[in-house]
């Protein structure tokens, strides 16, 4: 959070709703003074300073979620392709504000309606790993950029394998190491832990991939989902 309050700092100004029908108000705790003004700041009084602190970052209880959102809803915008190389061969594409584009598999992804389970995760595709392509320092040295139908991994299940494309054309930065021995993150955590690598597109390459995606809303469209 961008604003961490500290519950042992007597200023904080307790209650149900501090902010409805107060227009002037003096609280006394631990022998400070807490003021509500007009301005819409509380000011917090001691005997040698006074320092005024914005209403709104105490807002009500009831208005507060039942938990916080988790990252990747907060700090991503979500994109999807749809029908990668094969029908319901669907993957995400969670672009970070920054610019880094998180991939991997949807939902509606072919591999988790299938009867086998997933066993395994290959980044070993044709004559090279993804796993040795190390982005090293500021100007991310030795990156490897990849095109948007290029492979990212193989999925295994049984004797079927099911190919995962970037879908956006970058630099390939990191590969998520961890779905070679945990796999059934695929399954378990497919928007967080379960990602299947990270790339930063250029600019223009990414106004060309943002216009063959689809946002979530027409993701859900397309795939029958209720669409909030």
């Amino acid at each position: 959070m961008d604003d961490l309050v500290n519950a042992d700092d007597p200023t904080i100004l307790t209650g149900d709703d501090p902010a409805i029908g107060v227009e002037e108000q003096e609280i006394k705790q631990d022998g400070m003074e807490v003021e509500v003004v007009d301005a819409g700041t509380i000011a917090a009084s001691e005997p040698s300073s006074r320092a005024s602190i914005p209403l709104d970052l105490y807002p009500a209880a009831h208005e507060l979620p039942p938990r916080p959102p988790p990252a990747n809803e907060c700090n991503y915008s979500h994109y999807y392709a749809i029908d990668v190389g094969k029908p319901f061969h669907d993957q995400y594409v969670f672009r970070h504000h920054n610019g880094l584009c998180v991939i991997g598999l949807a939902s509606t992804h072919s591999a988790f309606m299938i009867d086998t389970e997933i066993s395994g995760v290959d980044y070993n595709v044709g004559k090279t790993s993804r796993t040795e392509i190390k982005a090293v320092g500021k100007r991310k040295k030795n990156a490897q950029v990849l095109e948007g139908n290029s492979v990212l991994c193989k999925v295994l299940a049984g004797e079927t394998f099911f190919l995962i494309r970037c879908c956006v054309r970058g630099t390939l930065l990191e590969v998520n190491e961890r779905l070679m021995k945990e796999p059934q993150l695929l399954i378990q955590r497919p928007d967080t832990e379960g990602y299947v690598a990270i790339m930063m597109p250029r600019p223009e390459d990414w106004k060309k991939a943002q216009a063959t995606l689809l946002t979530r809303e027409q993701y859900r469209e397309r795939r029958g989902f209720p669409v909030n």
